[in-house]
């Protein structure tokens, strides 16, 4: 049993980097003792627009002098216009032509809001038998930390000592479509999926992997949701991660950066047909769609519409890939994945004087005032804010050429 250090209160489910933040701004925080650094990380998206961006800190400022919360025991101005809003955004991504949104909070609320709706919609609509839906899901996902998600994880730290598991789920190869179509019958509601699997390492997809789900989808008559929790809201340089494959899926989770690093907001949006099947008290959430989540939303929604920063993204995205192929071609790294400005880099252990885990690197890193993370031993992502100066961008990479090779 692990023990707690007798100067903390904290429960010892994290062991972060040993720095303690104390501003933000843009892509910089600085810490207690004044140091500043460089965030590549941005909150794993939730910070996809920065440290306290001016318009979302305005939007939740003025709404922190108007009204914070209701419950959904009553409707509050904004919760209409926040719907209309990501679903103007959204909804031209998806299949069918009518689309609604379900609030929530944080991002493994929207899955499991995913999963139950898709599950209703299953017996009420496919008709599978009473207790019998079952949902696809791919080997190496990262949906979240509740019971039921983590009864589909394949990360033993993640299911551990959290039995017994909710059944319901079959797992297949992330990447083969052809294991993917096998698994689907009659007892099939949707396949569930990250469009890239960012926890495992920011895994994209083979291009022709997506479609083929989709159309595998299509011939069953089930649903495709796609959990763009991380990869969604300009992270890949596109509103969705799925429009990079030209794939529209039915329902789509939405997390992290929809709150702008502000406040956790969630939501699941898709289709009219299939959300509507979660009627009055069959599901709800006292703070999901409150008038704050709403007015950050609506900022957040705002700042992408334009398209702007998703161009920026993949820009910029095309800057870090050329540095990490740079990095391969010299050997300094094992593997390396980008898309948009998101990317996942493997350490090369056999490296003279490198780094011999990615949280060795993430701590050489620490010591040249740049902030990431790493993840499964050997490998760190990067996702820096969208709006992260070049001139900043260029500098973190340079002290990670430096981090591979000089301790």
């Amino acid at each position: 049993m692990r023990t707690v250090a007798a100067t903390s209160a904290l429960a010892p489910n994290y062991h972060p980097l040993p720095v303690t933040l104390a501003t933000g701004e843009g892509s910089w925080v600085t810490d207690t003792a004044g140091r500043r650094y460089l965030d590549l990380l941005a909150g794993y998206s939730a910070l996809n627009f920065g440290h306290r961006h001016p318009a979302l800190v305005a939007a939740a400022h003025a709404q922190l002098d108007r009204l914070t919360l209701t419950s959904r025991a009553f409707d509050h101005e904004l919760l209409e216009p926040f719907a209309q809003a990501l679903v103007g955004l959204v909804g031209p991504l998806l299949t069918g032509t009518s689309h609604l949104v379900l609030p929530m909070n944080t991002g493994a609320e929207a899955v499991e809001t995913a999963i139950k709706a898709v599950r209703k919609w299953g017996y009420e609509v496919r008709g599978v038998p009473a207790d019998r839906a079952t949902i696809v899901v791919a080997d190496g996902n990262f949906h979240g930390r509740t019971t039921t998600i983590v009864s589909f994880s394949s990360d033993p730290d993640a299911r551990r000592g959290f039995g017994p598991f909710t059944p319901g789920f079959v797992t297949v190869p992330y990447g083969d479509a052809a294991a993917l179509a096998a698994a689907i019958d009659e007892t099939t509601v949707a396949v569930l999926l990250e469009p890239v699997q960012g926890e495992q390492g920011v895994v994209v997809p083979p291009s022709d992997y997506l479609p083929a789900v989709r159309r595998a989808c299509d011939d069953a008559g089930v649903l495709l949701v796609a959990d763009e929790i991380q990869s969604g809201l300009g992270r890949t340089g596109s509103t969705l991660a799925c429009e990079r494959f030209e794939v529209q899926p039915d329902l789509v989770t939405l997390g992290k950066a929809l709150g702008g690093g502000i406040m956790p907001v969630s939501a699941v949006v898709g289709r009219a047909d299939v959300l509507e099947v979660l009627t009055a008290g069959t599901h709800g959430s006292t703070f999901g769609g409150n008038p704050l989540a709403c007015a950050v939303g609506i900022a957040v929604v705002d700042l992408l519409t334009p398209g702007t920063l998703q161009a920026r993204a993949r820009t910029l995205g095309e800057l870090v890939a050329d540095h990490l192929a740079d990095l391969m071609d010299r050997e300094l790294l094992s593997g390396m994945r980008t898309i948009g400005l998101w990317a996942g880099l493997d350490v090369a252990p056999s490296v003279p004087g490198g780094p011999a885990s990615g949280r060795e690197l993430c701590e050489r890193l620490l010591a040249r005032g740049v902030l990431a993370k790493d993840t499964h031993g050997g490998t760190i992502r990067l996702a820096p804010p969208l709006t992260i100066d070049p001139a900043d961008l260029h500098e973190a990479l340079t002290h990670l050429t430096a981090a591979l090779t000089t301790p």
